[in-house]
């Protein structure tokens, strides 16, 4: 089976739309990487797939082979130029490059003849897309797989969610192969009330929420140094606590993040830039060196050491349980 070699599989859920799953996703996939990991990203919002343009890998195409599809590739595991203020260059021997993983991804969008046609397909036909995605994928060994899903808990969920677990509790499947779910919300009361509903969806079905995650809890001014509160915070700690699953944390509106995405810009910020306590912009690379890779330009982000954190949390809460 495509998912034999794909060790733990992690769903992105929200039961609200534009709070921001797909950037959340890819966020989790570099820092995955970059922390070393092997990481796929499977795109199963049929009708807005925008994984590709994240990845900055729009114009690539699936390519067929015996049994299934090949995903595209975002980078191959590599080494990384080592930045001033990485964990990993602080050691007695002086700097060290950084090691990555793997990274690729699957979506519809690379199977469409045209980006801009709209998908106007009935709840059967989506149905079976997602089955196709779930048994044939030929993906390389992963330690991470990262599906991102549309908003709801309608027909792509409940096909999602039979055709995973038909598939992980299979003899040939890691154990604990469905590690469970990262729940994505913003700090509005709107939010807060749709995305209950995606936690009682997991609660019904049996997934494990991994976490909660605030998104657009704040905004990162390119001018100055402030971290500004626009659409208020707090709102996805306080369900978190409701439903008694873990919180990650809160992420910012980070214009640079966004400069990153859309124009393949290095994230820069004015001298004296802290978020969450932290000081943003020290971690230039090394004797010059530089990459024109997307996770490399991610390090230099306001948001990179939060999700760094994010995701040691994730791994531990899952490693936990696989050794439970």
């Amino acid at each position: 089976m495509p998912h034999d070699n794909v060790r733990n599989i992690v769903l992105v859920l929200s039961g609200k739309g534009g709070v921001g799953k797909s950037s959340i996703t890819t966020q989790l996939a570099l820092t995955l990487s970059l922390q070393g990991h092997s990481v796929g990203v499977l795109d199963i919002d049929l009708t807005g797939p925008s994984i590709p343009r994240f990845f900055g890998i729009e114009d690539a195409k699936v390519r067929q082979a015996p049994g299934g599809w090949i995903p595209v590739p975002v980078h191959d595991a590599q080494v990384l130029p080592s930045q001033k203020s990485t964990s990993q260059s602080a050691t007695p021997e002086g700097p060290q490059h950084q090691k990555i993983g793997e990274l690729s991804c699957m979506s519809l969008g690379f199977i469409l003849a045209n980006r801009k046609d709209a998908v106007i397909w009935r709840g059967p036909k989506k149905t079976a897309m997602v089955r196709q995605f779930l048994t044939d994928v030929l993906w390389p060994p992963l330690d991470f797989l990262l599906i991102d899903t549309p908003p709801g808990t309608s027909d792509e969920h409940i096909s999602l969610l039979e055709t995973l677990l038909k598939q992980v509790n299979l003899p040939t499947a890691p154990p604990n192969q469905l590690a469970g779910a990262v729940v994505v919300t913003t700090p509005q009361a709107i939010s807060i009330s749709d995305v209950k509903k995606e936690l009682n969806f997991c609660k019904k079905t049996g997934v494990r929420v991994l976490g909660v995650v605030e998104n657009m809890a704040g905004f990162v001014c390119p001018n100055c140094s402030q971290c500004t509160n626009v659409f208020s915070k707090g709102g996805g700690e306080i369900m978190a606590r409701e439903f008694e699953v873990p919180f990650l944390g809160s992420v910012p509106i980070d214009p640079a993040f966004v400069g990153l995405i859309e124009e393949g810009t290095r994230p820069v910020y004015p001298e004296g830039t802290v978020v969450e306590g932290k000081p943003i912009g020290e971690g230039r690379a090394e004797s010059g060196e530089v990459s024109e890779l997307l996770v490399d330009k991610y390090r230099d982000c306001s948001l990179a050491p939060l999700f760094d954190g994010f995701v040691k949390r994730l791994v531990d809460e899952i490693g936990t349980r696989n050794n439970a």
